[in-house]
């Protein structure tokens, strides 16, 4: 079953017993930085919940959420399930909430922050997520022009060329079902 990211954030909110919740879905790469620039443009919100998942480099993923004062598995949880049901990768969802006076109980609250982190994730542009791989290509010097050619078709990377008296050998970087065109 295919996976799915996003190249840039996407936003959304959510209203619950006047209790506001801001909902934003990022590229993993700028987790870490904009749940930081949140903070400090939110800093009367009560709460900075967030969820996030990545593909590690040996193909496990590792996956996390964070309640910020929540009671224990009611934010950062139901949003990193909500993670998963979308098949999301490489990406975070941060909450911020501000408390609208009305408490919710556990089961508002798990709602409350599932559903926001479900209404970023209908307003994203979803891309199909690919595991990058790289690939050893020998060719005759010969056929080193046709390569060069189709990897820059294909929009492949080129890692290292090396070359002997038979010809080049290429290392290349790219999606795996790009790659398997080679």
């Amino acid at each position: 079953m295919p996976l799915y990211t996003v190249t840039r954030e996407f936003q959304a909110e959510l209203e619950e017993k006047k209790s506001r919740f801001l909902a934003f879905l990022v590229p993993y790469d700028r987790f870490e930085t904009r749940l930081a620039e949140l903070r400090d443009q939110h800093r009367k919100a009560n709460h900075h919940v967030t969820a996030f998942r990545r593909m590690l480099d040996e193909g496990r993923i590792d996956e996390g959420a964070k309640d910020d004062g929540e009671p224990a598995g009611t934010s950062g949880m139901p949003m990193l399930k909500t993670m998963i049901g979308a098949r999301l990768i490489n990406c975070g969802i941060i909450v911020v909430r501000y408390f609208g006076g009305t408490k919710l109980g556990t089961g508002g609250l798990a709602r409350a922050y599932s559903g926001a982190a479900n209404a970023a994730i209908n307003c994203a542009e979803l891309e199909q997520w690919f595991p990058i791989k790289t690939k050893k290509v020998s060719v005759s010097f010969a056929d080193t022009s046709e390569l060069e050619r189709r990897i820059s078709l294909l929009s492949l990377r080129v890692l290292d060329r090396t070359f002997t008296e038979d010809g080049a050998t290429l290392l290349i970087e790219g999606p795996e079902e790009t790659l398997a065109q080679l």
